[in-house]
């Protein structure tokens, strides 16, 4: 059973330009081709870029620098495949499988593919250790796909920018609206919890034109030294004296890019000057990484992911709260929460992928300490025609006070 690609006007490489954009791509870097590899769904890039709706089978795309593309299918699935207009070659059994990947990828040598050495991009990771091996076997050089997922996968069209500037705005008056909300019930002496009011947050989101990819981190004070807590459908009780994080998110619809902010309120007059010092640190580091971004934009430098995430890093640590910084400064942001771009990261892994025109990260520094509190800011950056720009008007730059004396 197979379901065909019905529309491929949006298939980049259904096209004899989009093909042609590519292999440009690929002779600049030096490679011979790319190695497109899908099991069972299990490479989304590679779905997306060829047209794929449901195989069962693996199937091998390459790409040549130069020449036709050609394919490498099961028996079975020319159905699925019939969209592309390359020359097919067909397997059924194992043997012919590898036989026919010789043949692919015969007078190649060096082959992009959605692999990553040791593991450092997981997102990119995509080819079982298994399957490398066999691939390997042929005699190729395989070396990651990263920046080319980047410029073909990740990037945003100019309609994703501009619904994703919408879902931003959405996100950023309901994060007001959550901590007014929470603010009234306890001015009331009313019960309001972390998991009723994250409740809310995600009605709110699809209500008011969010909802795909819709959810939100609710958390007070020692609650949020775990930056993924979850309340369930009640957590702790919100009360005055309290530290409040609140980090939502959505898109406008399955293909939009999302929106993902990050907002502290404190249920107080006056914030205490302890966390009036990590708020400082965090926010430093966070305006740090823009500043950064834009600077060497301006000079015409290239910056790769790992570089905005020292920034952010750096300044913590100076700081003296390096240790409770215990996850990477920003995640690429595409169709996807967690895109396939480069990330801020020089911690989890070392991201050395190219901020290139057209992608999209968050930039979300944070301290956390255990038992005690956690404290994050996040915003959204896009690679923009003129440059890096925050996509949320008005960043946060003060913690919100929540209660009159």
């Amino acid at each position: 059973m197979t379901r065909l690609q019905s529309d491929t006007s949006g298939v980049l490489l259904a096209s004899a330009e989009g093909i042609a954009r590519v292999q440009a791509a690929l002779r600049e870097r030096g490679f011979d081709g790319w190695l497109i590899y899908d099991f069972k769904d299990r490479n989304p890039i590679g779905r997306s870029l060829l047209g794929l709706e449901w195989t069962t089978r693996r199937g091998f795309a390459l790409v040549p620098a130069n020449g036709q593309p050609r394919l490498l299918i099961h028996a079975i699935e020319h159905s699925s495949w019939r969209h592309l207009d390359w020359p097919k070659a067909s397997y059924s059994s194992r043997q012919r499988m590898e036989e026919g990947l010789r043949a692919l990828l015969a007078g190649c040598e060096r082959v992009a593919a959605e692999t990553s050495s040791r593991g450092d991009v997981p997102y990119l990771d995509l080819i079982p250790a298994g399957m490398r091996d066999v691939i390997l076997d042929t005699g190729v050089e395989l070396c990651s796909s990263g920046d080319l997922v980047s410029t073909f996968y990740a990037v945003w069209t100019p309609a994703q920018r501009e619904e994703h500037g919408r879902a931003s705005q959405l996100v950023k008056n309901l994060a007001r609206e959550a901590f007014a909300r929470a603010a009234e019930h306890v001015s009331r002496g009313e019960t309001i919890t972390e998991g009723a009011l994250a409740a809310w947050i995600r009605s709110e989101l699809a209500a008011r034109g969010a909802p795909a990819q819709a959810d939100c981190i609710v958390a007070i004070g020692p609650t949020a030294a775990d930056p993924h807590y979850d309340p369930g459908e009640v957590g702790e009780r919100i009360r005055a004296g309290d530290l409040l994080l609140i980090d939502l998110w959505g898109a406008c619809h399955d293909d939009s890019v999302p929106a993902d902010q990050t907002w502290m309120g404190y249920f107080g007059s006056a914030l205490p000057p302890r966390i009036a010092e990590l708020w400082t640190i965090v926010k430093a580091a966070r305006d740090g990484v823009v500043a950064s971004l834009r600077e060497r934009h301006a000079r015409g430098e290239v910056i790769r992911g790992f570089e905005g995430d020292d920034v952010a890093r750096g300044i913590i640590t100076d700081a003296g709260y390096g240790e409770y910084f215990i996850h990477r400064t920003g995640h690429s942001i595409d169709r996807d929460i967690h895109g396939r771009g480069p990330n801020l990261d020089n911690l989890e892994t070392r991201d050395d992928r190219i901020l290139v025109p057209g992608v999209g990260f968050s930039v979300e520094p944070g301290i956390y300490i255990a038992g005690d509190v956690g404290i994050r800011t996040e915003l959204n950056m896009h690679m923009g025609p003129d440059g890096p720009e925050v996509t949320v008007d008005e960043p946060q730059q003060d913690v919100f006070l929540l209660l009159k004396d």
